[in-house]
């Protein structure tokens, strides 16, 4: 799979979401793909100072109790937390962007931003860049 490309839209901050984008996307990495994920709307929440991990889970969550049985099983099953599958998937040259229009739009301010995740901030043209020179495009 070497010099292809895998593009994945984060439009959803939830908890499940997230980890559903960092896993395809480290495996496409793994794979020798060049993979970006662009960041937009609720999603972005998740790359805000200690956000990754502070997301809902999409069903189920039940006040948050959801959550943390959910943690606590993938705990025992050795699935690594997200803090570490976002370092990881840095590591590994994965690329994050983050869309400044929605930025603008929710008012979500730059300052607010871990900058240790994020390498460019850009907007739907930036996302058409790389779409169109993936080979895979997704959205979660």
């Amino acid at each position: 799979m070497k010099d292809q490309k895998a593009t994945i839209i984060v439009h959803s901050g939830e908890h499940d979401k997230i980890y559903s984008a960092l896993i395809i996307a480290s495996g496409a990495l793994a794979m020798g793909m060049e993979t970006t994920l662009f960041f937009t709307f609720w999603g972005l929440e998740r790359l805000k100072k200690n956000g990754i991990a502070r997301g809902k889970l999409s069903n189920m969550n039940f006040l948050g109790i959801g959550k943390y049985i959910m943690s606590r099983k993938m705990r025992k099953s050795n699935v690594i937390p997200l803090e570490k599958l976002m370092k990881e998937f840095r590591e590994l040259g994965g690329r994050i962007v983050a869309c400044d229009m929605t930025m603008d739009i929710m008012g979500v301010d730059k300052d607010n931003m871990d900058m240790n995740v994020i390498d460019e901030f850009g907007s739907v043209g930036t996302y058409l860049k790389y779409a169109t020179e993936s080979q895979l495009n997704l959205i979660v």
